[in-house]
């Protein structure tokens, strides 16, 4: 029996922050994080609103500071993002997260439907490049084929 292979190792995991920081000791303010990031202030703060970034620091004035933690889980999101994943799961995943260890299997499940819907959708995207592929070789050969005439 093959045994699986280990799991690469994302940069967003990674120790030693592989991704630049905003300036700051560890506190960001939510212009500094719309910045780096590239979401809206408005995204950041909708994120909060549905629990999606519930962990945030504030001020005793009420401003909210983001930290190196927050930076990593918004990388996250964004690979979440990118994977198509539903806002509804994500906020639920965040919802296992908080509630810590007893929801590891769940945490797994949810990430290994998810992994599959990416490969899945991988797939359709290697057919259509290669469609594209095929296509262009058409235009290249006739191209030169004109240009040679």
């Amino acid at each position: 029996m093959e045994s699986a292979p280990a799991p690469a190792k994302p940069r967003v995991c990674e120790v030693g922050h592989p991704y630049p920081r905003p300036t700051g000791q560890d506190r960001y303010t939510i212009s500094e994080v719309a910045e780096h990031t590239g979401l809206s202030a408005h995204t950041l703060r909708w994120y909060e609103r549905i629990g999606l970034m519930p962990h945030v620091d504030r001020t005793h004035t009420g401003q909210r500071r983001f930290t190196n933690r927050d930076l990593d889980w918004l990388e996250l999101v964004g690979k979440l993002r990118l994977t198509g994943m539903p806002v509804a799961d994500m906020v639920r995943y965040a919802e296992m997260v908080r509630a810590g260890q007893g929801t590891f299997h769940e945490r797994e499940a949810l990430l290994t439907e998810l992994r599959e819907n990416v490969r899945a959708r991988i797939a359709e995207l290697q057919s259509s490049l290669e469609v594209i592929d095929y296509k262009i070789g058409i235009y290249s050969g006739a191209r030169q084929r004109a240009e040679s005439a």
